[in-house]
């Protein structure tokens, strides 16, 4: 397994279970919905570290009630779409905004 895979499948742990353990606390949705939220965020994390074109940790991922909020620095306008691109072909996601900055 690469160190970037390895990363990723470690991020996609720790995510469902901390998502899994502070769903309760968070309002009127039910489990379920921050569960699907968190595994979005995971699976978005996990294509973006899989990319070798984008620098992952340069972009943080948030995502609520299917709507993915993508912040950070990208290198380029090109990596800055590739973010959104492969944020917007993760199953479940309804929208996706994007406030990545492109360095100067």
């Amino acid at each position: 397994m690469s160190f970037r895979r390895g990363v990723a499948a470690l991020a996609a742990v720790a995510a469902l279970a901390f998502g899994a353990g502070c769903a309760e606390m968070r309002g009127n949705e039910s489990i379920g919905g921050y569960v699907d939220d968190d595994s979005i965020t995971t699976t978005v994390k996990t294509r973006l570290v899989e990319d070798k074109s984008v620098d992952a940790a340069a972009i943080q991922v948030e995502t609520a009630q299917g709507n993915v909020v993508l912040a950070g620095v990208a290198r380029s306008e090109i990596e800055k779409i590739t973010v959104e691109s492969i944020a917007i072909k993760v199953r479940g996601v309804k929208t996706v905004q994007n406030n990545v900055a492109v360095r100067p």
